[in-house]
């Protein structure tokens, strides 16, 4: 760790980090690569298929794209996201990408040293965050080049490592070993502390400032620890002028809050599935694994349950023709294998006796209670109770942001703060053009906890703070 950090880390740092950015995924790698002085610009000569866009592009030739307003490009943009400025950065990296086209980003990139901006990136694992937890050979939902970060394609870096994209979707470990690589590749280590866990989050109102000063901003109290390789527990604390949260969501599992979730053989996680499967404990001889949910994480788990032969009861509670289901929504030709478990899921329930040995669907089940001697107990849709012994149960029904750190967890800052924090339907309130929180001046949010919940368009988010941010420090008083 460089002396720099070390000095930040300290309990008595005496002068505030501009920036901190508490989470370490693919949001917070993009931002502090715009932090670190790298300054998107528009090509000589590039010309953009959106005529509107091309037209405001050529009005500032020379001038950064973070330096103009970005409001005014995005407007007139549409696309798969609900942000603005998502919609502009993703149609100036990626510009004919809806269409089917590969056409070369129209930036280009350049190091002005000058324009960076101190900051730090406290994550809790490797550099590339939840991405480290996803089992490795799954293979990503978007396409493979949609989880690229600025000015290094996915495809370039998988040629580098002799890697091959399938059926143009990468594998999740291949994309963890990219953002970790990513931030090697752009010499942003220095600015990531990894095994960081950020435990409170406080801030004050700022004190009247003298006549003709600056209006003065609130400073940010950051607070946690360090694991160290030999899991002893190192207590940081650093105040910042301003702090980003990009932590995404997959840090709280959600729960059935049903009698028994508690017992050792209830899980809310793929990986205890392949630990279970590595250690022989789970077998195909085995009782059931019971699979709970009817999204991705859980066709996940049964791809991988049927991979290894291992008997399989997936419940759910919707049809399985509920056009709500995210089946529904995914093209059969990209995603075969997903149609597959949909299918599954389908002809198990209406088709007996079942064409899929070893794997039973149940639509509309409602799981009651899980005993001790590992049984679970399910309800089916005419109130009939259903018992079955099992060796495992993988509750894979969603997951919530773990924002336990800020003051009341963060409800006050949501859109609606008298519902539950939700990154779909209930995300923090921000203002669309810089992500600043609308009800506290100098906090940020990125990525799933503003809404954007795909990798594609959580970096329109860092533009458009690191935007916001550069314009701070352009006013402070030299």
């Amino acid at each position: 760790m460089s002396t720099w950090r070390k000095d930040h880390l300290g309990a008595s740092s005496s002068e505030p980090l501009p920036v901190v950015i508490i989470g370490n995924g693919p949001s917070g790698i993009c931002l502090s690569y715009l932090l670190s002085g790298y300054t998107p610009y528009v090509k000589p000569g590039a010309i953009h298929p959106h005529p509107l866009l091309q037209r405001k592009l050529t009005e500032a030739p020379g001038v950064s794209i973070m330096d103009q307003d970005l409001d005014y490009l995005s407007e007139g943009l549409e696309g798969r996201s609900q942000s603005p400025v998502a919609l502009l950065f993703d149609a100036l990296l990626r510009p004919d990408t809806d269409l089917g086209g590969n056409m070369d980003s129209v930036l280009t990139w350049k190091h002005q040293k000058e324009r960076a901006i101190p900051h730090l990136v406290l994550g809790r694992k490797l550099p590339g965050g939840a991405w480290h937890s996803i089992e490795g050979s799954m293979v990503t939902l978007s396409q493979g080049q949609w989880m690229g970060l600025p000015d290094l394609q996915v495809k370039d870096w998988m040629c580098q490592k002799r890697r091959g994209l399938r059926n143009s979707r990468a594998t999740a470990g291949d994309i963890a070993h990219y953002y970790r690589d990513y931030v090697i590749k752009k010499g942003l280590g220095h600015n990531f502390v990894s095994g960081a866990v950020v435990t409170a989050v406080e801030w004050g109102t700022p004190e009247p400032s003298s006549p003709g000063a600056r209006d003065p901003s609130p400073l940010f109290q950051v607070s946690g620890f360090l694991t160290a390789t030999d899991r002893s527990q190192q207590p940081f604390s650093l105040c910042a002028r301003n702090v980003v949260l990009a932590t995404g969501t997959s840090d709280s599992p959600a729960q059935l809050g049903i009698p028994g979730e508690g017992l050792p053989f209830i899980h809310h996680d793929l990986s205890a599935l392949e630990a279970a499967t590595r250690a022989g404990t789970v077998t195909p001889s085995s009782d059931p694994v019971v699979i709970i949910g009817a999204g991705l994480s859980a066709a996940d788990a049964v791809l991988y349950a049927r991979h290894y032969n291992i008997p399989v009861i997936h419940a759910f509670r919707r049809p399985v023709d509920d056009p709500g289901l995210v089946f529904n929504q995914l093209p059969k030709m990209l995603y075969p294998e997903y149609h597959k478990v949909h299918q599954m899921m389908r002809e198990q329930s209406i088709l007996l006796p079942s064409p899929y040995e070893g794997y039973r669907s149940f639509p509309e089940h409602q799981l009651l209670l899980f005993k001790e001697d590992r049984q679970a107990v399910f309800q089916d849709p005419q109130g009939h109770q259903k018992v079955f012994e099992v060796s495992l149960v993988l509750v894979l029904i969603g997951s919530h942001p773990d924002l336990s750190f800020l003051p009341g967890a963060g409800a006050d800052l949501a859109m609606d703060p008298d519902q539950p924090l939700s990154t779909k339907r209930n995300p923090i309130d921000v203002d669309p053009f810089t992500y600043q929180s609308i009800h506290q001046e100098g906090l940020y949010a990125l990525g799933p906890l503003a809404g954007d919940n795909f990798v594609r368009f959580v970096q329109g988010g860092a533009l458009a703070v690191a935007s916001s941010l550069l314009r701070k420090e352009a006013r402070k008083p030299p």
